[in-house]
């Protein structure tokens, strides 16, 4: 099976690298009563509470930039196909100059080192926000309501251990790269970013995971996932990005979308709607 889908973005070629997929669960959306999540399943035409775990390569301006890179072997043998969908583009890691991390979840990072800990991208530079740098970085965080996640700060620190002296920050209207610009997406980490790719007079964005499941909390932004660290800052952040969204009709992606994953939003009821961009 074909695990990219690429697209021109003016003069950028960006494909979406599909590494792997799962399902949740309805403990995992504490706020809304399990009744209400099938009712959005069935008026989003779902069987099931869907994911996808993605990862975007950029080739632009004579760069090759890498947004996210999936979960490695974390989350089983459903996912963990990177390096399948980088040779199909044929791009090498070597070849990647420039990474960048919406946030510094396993699902994002692990697929950066390997197991034993090592750079998997050796020519690359990290950009990362200051925000999920500094957070996952201190070990203080994670006791109490956050000790479940005290591995996943682990893991974030042996990422940015691997990228020591090649580290970039992210930040908020500042380029990455050229044409790849940071926004600023608070509520599912305390440094949760986006981007925003402009190329002659085109755009895409990356709304990070402002969304987890998109046939629930498309269908209704009020649903909450118990991955976010400040549950209701991100209700916020994805109810005003949406609607921008659906404004605007700017083309979008995201970490969570499912296969093909360029996506469009307009209005349907008191929530939003799918679609495809492709």
């Amino acid at each position: 099976m074909t695990r990219t889908v690429t697209r021109k973005i003016g003069d950028a070629e960006v494909s979406i690298i599909t590494d792997g997929a799962t399902t949740f669960t309805a403990d995992l959306f504490p706020e809304s009563d399990s009744a209400h999540l099938d009712a959005l399943l069935a008026q989003s035409g779902a069987q099931e509470m869907a994911t996808n775990f993605n990862a975007v390569l950029i080739r632009h301006g004579g760069r090759v930039i890498l947004a996210d890179a999936g979960p490695r072997d974390l989350f089983g043998p459903s996912c963990g196909y990177l390096h399948e969908g980088l040779a199909e583009l044929d791009v090498r890691p070597d070849q990647v100059d420039t990474l960048v991390a919406t946030h510094l979840h396993p699902d994002h990072v692990a697929g950066m080192i390997t197991a034993d800990g090592k750079a998997v991208f050796p020519n690359a530079t990290l950009h990362v926000t200051e925000g999920d740098r500094a957070f996952w970085s201190d070990d203080s965080h994670f006791q109490g309501a956050l000790e479940g996640i005290a591995d996943w700060a682990k893991l974030a620190q042996a990422v940015l251990t691997a990228y020591d002296d090649r580290l970039g920050t992210l930040r908020d209207g500042a380029e990455a790269a050229p044409g790849l610009t940071g926004m600023a997406l608070p509520g599912h980490t305390p440094g949760h970013f986006g981007w925003r790719l402009e190329s002659s007079g085109k755009a895409l964005i990356h709304v990070g995971d402002i969304v987890h499941v998109p046939a629930l909390q498309v269908t209704d932004p009020d649903v909450g996932i118990s991955f976010d660290i400040d549950m209701a800052t991100a209700r916020d952040t994805r109810k005003r990005l949406l609607d921008q969204l659906a404004s605007d009709g700017t083309l979008f992606t995201g970490g969570h979308f499912l296969h093909p994953a360029f996506n469009r939003v307009t209005r349907k009821g008191q929530g939003y709607a799918l679609e495809p961009g492709v």
